[in-house]
This record gives C-alpha cells, structure tokens and sequence, in this order.
C-alpha cells in the first residue's frame, strides 16, 4: 500500500518522512530541500510504503521538481495521499489541498507545526474543520513525533475503505457553472486519462497545457472549453487563473473563520523581523553575507583546521610505519608492500588526512542552512544575479555546487525557467567543490604558508567571477530572455538542530570516506601499477621508465605553457576526471611522501606554476559523476560535450593568461 507525502515547499514533509520511516533524509530550513521522490518503509507497517514528494505550491506545475510531484499523484495511482498542511499558514496551505481533494482519491489531511498554534494562542477546531473540508483532519506535530501514529492509522483505514473527499464543489457563481459545464463535456475523455472530471474540468479553465494534452480533445471540444471560460471571464472581469485562485481562496477564508483562530506572532516570527531588519537590510545585508562567509573559511582554514589536519595525517603516516613494519617481519614480498604502502596507504592516506577539514566546513554551513539564514542569502542575491541574467533561486544550487556539483545539479530542478536551469548548470562547475579543499590546502600551506587561508579563499572567488563571466556572455548569446520573477518562502529562523547538524556533518563525513575506500582506493592502486610498470608490464627501477611517465611525457607539452611540463603534474590531472581528490593522492604516490607532501612539490613547482596549476584545478571539467548528472538534467549529448570542451579550454586558457602575465612582471 503506497502512501504519498504531498505538501508545500518548508512545511515538514521530510522531518514527518523521517519520522515514518525511521529514514535520514536531510531536513533544510529552506524551500526545495527535496528534488526527486524518495521511498521508505514505515516503521513496524512492513506493508505501508511512503514517497517524499518535492514541495509544490499547486498542482499547475512550473517547475520540474513540482511536475515530479503532480506526475506522481495523477500517474503513480497511490492508495492515499497524506496531504501535511503547515497549521501555522493554514490558509496558504489549504490552497493544495482543495487542488488534490479535487483529484477525488482517498486522502487525509496532517496539520503539522499543532505545538506552535498552541503556543501561540491560537486553535483549529479538528472535528467542524474536518466536517468542513469533507477530508479527515489529524493534528500533529512531525519535529516531536506527536500525533504521528494516529496519522498514519487515519491514511491506513482511508485507503483500504476508499473514503473519498466528501466535498469537492466548492465553487459559487460563474466559475460554478463553466467547471460543472465542462466536466460533463470532459467526462470520458478524464476517465480514460485516469483522472477526475471535476479535476479535468478545473484544469480546462485554468489552461493547463499537459493535462489538455493528456484528455486528448478536439477541436470542436476545445472551441466550446474557450467559448465557456470566455464567458465566465466576460461575467467575472477577470482571467481566467485568477478567477479559480478567487474561488479556492473564498472556500478557504469561509472555512477558516468557522474552525480556526490564528495564532499570534511567534517570538520566532517577531525575531526574525528584528534579525531580517539587519541581515536583509537594503546596504548592510551583502557586506555582512561576505563577512560570515569569510569567517565560516578562516576558522575553516585557520589554526583550527590545520591542527585537526596535522593531527589526523600524523596519526595515519604513524599507521602506515606500523604496518610497513609488520609487513618487513611477516616477509611479504617487496612488491605487494609498495603497493600498500607506497599505493594504498599514500594515496588514500594523503587525501583521507583532509576528513577533519570536511567535517567542520560543513559543520559551519549546516549551522546557517539549519538556522533559516541560507534562504536569506538567495534573496540577497537576487539582486546581483540578475544582472548576470539569473534570479536568486539559482544562488541556492551554485551554494550547493560549493559541497559536491551532483546534488547542485539535480537541485536546479526547482527552478522554473528552462533558460535558469540551464545557465545555472552552466555555472555550477565553477563553484568550487569540497573535493578540491585537499588540493588546494597542500598547495597553499606548501607555497604561501603565511598566506594560506587567502590563497584559498582567492581561488574560490575566482572560481565565481569566471562563473559571473560566463553568465554574461551567455545572456547575450546561448540564454537569451529575462530570468522569472523570485518568489521563495523565508522561513522564520531557528534555533540549529543538533541532530540535523550531525547528520549532514555525518552525510558528508560519509560521502568523503566512501569515496576515500572507493574510487581514491582503487585510482590509487591504478597509478601506482602505472607508475611501476612499463609498458610489458615489467617492474620498473626508475618510474621515469613507466607506463604513466610516458603518459605524462605525451600530455607535458600541452601544459608547459601554463608553467608545469613536468609528467608527474601532467598524469596526476588524469585521475582527476573520476574524482578531484585523486589528483593529490597520484602526486603523494608519484612522490612517494605522505607527510611532507608539500616539501616533495616544491621539486615539481615553483610558487608561480603552482597558482596556474591550481587554476586549472578549480575550472577543468568536473568528476565523472557530477558530468554523468549535467547529461541527465541537460538530456543532450552535445551540450554535455559543449561544457566538458568549454570547462577545459576555460582552464587552460585562464592559467596560461595567468602564468604568462606572472613571467612578465618578473614572478617566476
């Protein structure tokens, strides 16, 4: 039995999903935390099974996040829906509601956020709102898990004895007449699209295209359905969509006078107003936004960091000597012992030692996602992008792209636009991802320690001005138009979750040591069988003899004009391809050092070299697994290989620039 989770964006869908299923989904306090259905089991119901559905506003999808959810509930026949209602924005809320009750399929409603009513001096009389709606009521209260049982008691029994709403006709006057006109003029084509008449009929009148579509009408039937909502405009003086929305909202605001009494400002909301008065202001908010974002990079960074850094790299170059030496007396031949010492342990010890830094950044950007404040920021940024042609929305997936790009790519679908979606797939490459945080703390310490923390922090801002760059140019050529007017939710701030900061920390803690043991393991084990080889796949004394010198002797002339002809820094860009992390973990085995990387790389690169080599790190193509999810979302082969060609020769060309501008100033 198949339960959907449907509701608006920021109302508590995946807490209550959490809840249900006893799953870890991450809960974000802002709008758009979930972009694609997820399905869990629910606790000790092995029969129940629950789908997460993205948020929507209306069941008139804009978005594909929100086509994903509308597709589902029409298409994916669920035994019931759970309809989970904010009861603090009740009437905002009810909106969808009365959208799905019109879908006649077997449903509750879940009034959420009951604990804040309450403690607010406001109430919701369940049994006449129930009575009232025609839709069974449940009070609950997802982040204590009150209530929850009884829900899912209440959507059990609705699927299994088929209660349908009980009142979908809650409409008056003209609007009355064309829905009912119409509903008998579209009743079979509706039954044959597995839909509701009532629901086909609300749709002809709004206009909605897929659903047009989907009734498969002719055109005589599509001169009536105009010549109707013709009329009904004519009687109204309005349109069409404004007049339905009218009609939603009159049912509402009857109902809700009868059954509920609103609760007053929230010391949350009031606080909020008095932080926002600050934090949105209309000249303090940007500077403030750089300042907490500087300081979120220096304790990131900073003495902090790079303690936890040293200590976590000196206790594994201390495992790697114990186990070299275990490996000495149990005699184990001298070949399998460089493979795990000089292989294994080098590589994926160099890369793993960053773990610590990983865990605090994220520490320090789950506190500001969890506490309200990341949604601030698109709203700050609206202004800004949309000088770039984007809107602030596309700030949320570029913030993303600074963790991994994949889930920043699949997040773009809660942008409404196509052109959006597209151009900010474009730009999130250039957001420079946590895998790179390794690479670029190696770098900087090793060649610039007094001034490390900037280096770092330059290479991220510059990895945004080519992005703004490649925006404007794009505005003007590729992504013509006007981005969509912003509207997002600001949810009121909140105190962090100490449980959802661990857990996202844990997510990525995670994420990193499975790439660690996964695709670093195996690149690790693969340069090292190169670096050993020739090309007989014979051992080799000097590695300069190898399979990978030769590589890299090949690739060197492409990259001496950027400073760094060497084959080592040549072949440890390769692996890079499956994941950043390995381009460290090649140049730990390539130099055959753990601990003092940095000193090893002074031999490969002088301070000039080492910042063009750095560039190129930032803005060359992505892993594979972040291309394999800009394929997926731009479901075009070319495009895919547009940007995977663009993304390189955006890098080179930077880094020659770069490195050729150094020599002329005399900084080689």
């Amino acid at each position: 039995m198949i339960f959907a989770l449907v509701g608006n964006q920021n109302c508590g869908k995946t807490t209550l999903f959490n809840q249900l299923t006893g799953s870890n989904q991450h809960v974000g306090n802002f709008p758009g935390v979930t972009v694609e259905r997820k399905e869990g089991i629910i606790k000790g119901r092995s029969e129940l099974v629950v789908v997460d559905l993205p948020g929507i506003y209306s069941l008139s999808p804009y978005t594909s996040e929100e086509l994903i959810t509308r597709n589902f509930v029409l298409k994916g026949h669920p035994d019931a829906i759970i309809d989970i209602v904010d009861a603090t924005n009740i009437e905002r809320n009810l909106y969808l509601s009365l959208q799905l009750m019109e879908m006649n399929v077997p449903m509750v409603i879940a009034l959420n956020m009951m604990d804040e009513v309450r403690a607010n001096s406001g109430s919701i009389n369940i049994p006449l709102l129930s009575q009232e709606l025609g839709v069974e009521c449940i009070p609950i209260s997802a982040i204590k898990n009150e209530g929850v049982s009884a829900l899912i008691d209440a959507a059990e029994r609705a699927a299994r004895q088929r209660k349908l709403p009980v009142k979908v006709d809650f409409c008056t006057g003209p609007v009355h007449q064309a829905i009912h006109s119409l509903a008998h003029l579209v009743e079979d084509h509706a039954c044959k699209a597995g839909m509701s008449p009532r629901f086909a009929a609300t749709k002809l009148v709004e206009g909605d295209a897929p659903v047009i579509e989907e009734l498969q009408i002719n055109e005589n039937e599509k001169e009536i359905v105009a010549h109707i909502v013709k009329e009904m405009e004519s009687e109204l003086g309005t349109d069409r969509e404004a007049a339905i929305a009218d009609m939603r909202y009159s049912f509402i605001e009857k109902v809700c006078r009868k059954a509920v009494i609103k609760p007053q400002h929230s010391r949350e909301e009031i606080r909020s107003f008095k932080i926002d008065a600050v934090l949105t202001h209309r000249i303090w908010a940007f500077p403030l936004f750089l300042f907490i974002m500087m300081a979120v990079f220096f304790i990131t960074f900073g003495p902090v960091g790079s303690f936890l850094n040293n200590l976590l790299s000196s206790l594994i170059g201390l495992l790697s000597q114990e186990v070299e030496k275990l490996l000495v007396y149990a005699d184990v031949n001298p070949l399998l012992r460089s493979l795990v010492i000089d292989g294994i342990f080098t590589g994926v010890g160099s890369v793993l030692s960053f773990l610590p830094i990983i865990i605090l950044l994220f520490f320090l950007l789950s506190i500001l996602e969890d506490s309200g404040y990341m949604a601030r920021i698109a709203f700050i940024m609206d202004k800004p992008l949309r000088k770039i042609g984007l809107s602030g929305r596309s700030f949320v997936p570029m913030l993303l792209g600074f963790g991994c790009s994949v889930p920043a790519v699949l997040s773009t679908r809660t942008l409404a636009s196509e052109r959006d979606r597209k151009m900010t797939i474009l730009l999130v490459p250039f957001m420079s991802c946590s895998a790179k945080l390794p690479i670029y703390s190696v770098f900087a310490v090793a060649f610039f320690p007094k001034y490390s923390t900037w280096v770092i922090i330059g290479l991220y801002v510059l990895g945004i001005l080519i992005g703004i760059l490649t925006a404007s140019v794009s505005k003007k050529t590729l992504f013509k138009g006007k981005p969509v007017p912003f509207v997002m939710e600001l949810p009121a701030y909140r105190m962090p979750s100490a449980k959802n900061v661990i857990m996202h920390m844990w997510e990525k803690a995670k994420d990193f040591i499975t790439r660690a043991f996964g695709i670093i393991l195996l690149a690790s084990v693969v340069v090292w069988l190169l670096e050993n080889f020739d090309f007989r796949f014979y051992p080799v004394e000097n590695s300069q003899e190898s399979i990978l010198a030769s590589i890299g002797t090949l690739l060197s002339p492409v990259f001496r004009p950027l400073g760094f002809a060497d084959w080592r820094a040549a072949s440890a860009l390769l692996p890079g391809f499956t994941a950043k992390e390995t381009v460290l973990s090649t140049l730990s085995i390539l130099t055959n050092t753990t601990e003092n990387l940095g000193s090893a790389l002074q031999n490969i690169f002088t301070p000039l070299s080492a910042v063009s080599f750095l560039v190129f790190v930032l803005l060359y193509t992505p892993c594979v697994a972040a291309m394999s999810a800009i394929h997926q979302e731009l479901n075009s082969k070319g495009a895919t290989a547009l940007t995977i060609f663009y993304q390189i020769a955006i890098a080179w060309v930077i880094a020659f620039l770069l490195y050729q501008t150094g020599l002329l100033l005399g900084l080689g």
